[in-house]
């Protein structure tokens, strides 16, 4: 097993850097990168936010500048040439494309991820910034969505074809089928203060004070804030899960081996949970990763911005719409490295579980 973990951990090196490498590619025919975005600032035609640059510098006098700037950012007409060398300089465009990417491998493998190209500040401190928030919601979400699918899905199988089967079908599928932005809103109607009631807080994990409060009054504020976020991602994450477990025990059931384990008089949960379980979730561990990932990043973007929570997911997409590049790598690189990881702990779940398999006699 350890000669496979190895294994694996090495193969991760290729995965990421091939990530990043084509992430890079593509990223160099983008149109308005952070130098445009300046530029377009520096001529009035970009309303939006930028600090880092220029917080000493007479942005009406560089505008007014009568020389030629280079031709290769559009909206540069009219700019001091030596102020365009200057933002090049500064967002690091100022060497070769194969150099850029090879000084970021070399200070990636270190997690030395540099500064944000908008905001003050080291891209690690804002990713420790946001990174509650993202755990948080993941973490969370997945464990109440297996908590809550996999019974389902054995009582489901078990009862196959009964009332309680065709109804809790009915209302996992209209469950998955309301996007969780818009059951967000709903419960920010009813209970946030929408236009009913007042019970739960609209923002925020913990309130304001929460450093002092007692180790239970930090608990209970804690779960006060997420309940809102978690209810309204969970909604619709039980539907795969719970017709996953459902079909897998079916399968199992059905086999010649249950059969034998019955006529040798064993009880009905000895059979499901002696002998079937162990088969049956093998299937449902395999999507424990993507459940995860999605959780921790994608799915939770509209519900930060539904609940004003400043987690990873709106870091993230921030990043993309301002083109903050030190970010959108970072957060890549991190997530990628995440995702890989946690596949691999998945395959060690399986021999977990089932002991008969074994990955060493298998090609990674």
């Amino acid at each position: 097993m350890l000669a496979y973990i190895a294994r694996r951990l090495l193969l991760m090196i290729p995965t990421v850097f091939g990530i990043m490498l084509l992430t890079f590619i593509i990223v160099q025919f983008a149109p308005g990168g952070p130098v445009e975005r300046i530029v377009a600032q520096l001529q009035g035609l970009d309303s939006s936010a930028t600090s880092r640059f220029g917080g000493g510098r007479d942005v009406g006098a560089a505008a007014s500048a009568s020389a030629e700037a280079g031709s290769k950012y559009r909206g540069a007409q009219g700019l001091d040439p030596k102020l365009i060398a200057e933002l090049e300089k500064q967002f690091g465009f100022d060497k070769p494309a194969y150099e850029r990417f090879w000084l970021m491998v070399k200070n990636y493998a270190l997690f030395d991820f540099g500064k944000s190209y908008y905001r003050d500040t080291s891209v690690i401190s804002l990713i420790k910034e946001k990174l509650p928030v993202s755990m948080t919601l993941g973490l969370w979400m997945t464990l109440i969505s297996y908590a809550i699918s996999i019974p389902l899905g054995i009582a489901k199988a078990v009862r196959d074809g009964s009332r309680f089967d065709v109804w809790s079908s009915a209302v996992v599928i209209v469950g998955y089928a309301v996007p969780g932005f818009l059951f967000a809103i709903l419960l920010i109607v009813l209970f946030a203060g929408g236009s009913f009631w007042q019970i739960f807080p609209l923002r925020g994990l913990t309130s304001e004070g929460w450093a002092n409060f007692s180790p239970l009054h930090k608990m209970t504020d804690y779960f006060w804030h997420i309940c809102l976020p978690i209810l309204a991602m969970s909604i619709s994450s039980f539907a795969t899960t719970t017709f996953l477990t459902k079909n897998s025990f079916l399968e199992e059931i059905r086999k010649q081996y249950v059969q034998t384990a019955r006529m040798k008089g064993l009880t009905e949960n000895q059979v499901l949970y002696g002998h079937v379980f162990r088969n049956a979730m093998l299937i449902v561990i395999a999507g424990f990763p993507s459940a995860f990932v999605h959780a921790f990043f994608t799915g939770s973007l509209l519900i930060e911005f539904t609940f004003s929570l400043d987690g990873l997911g709106l870091l993230s997409y921030e990043a993309i719409v301002n083109r903050d590049y030190a970010v959108v790598f970072a957060t890549l690189y991190i997530f990628s490295l995440m995702g890989l990881i946690v596949g691999l702990i998945s395959d060690l779940m399986y021999t977990w579980i089932d002991p008969r398999i074994d990955f060493e006699t298998q090609e990674v």
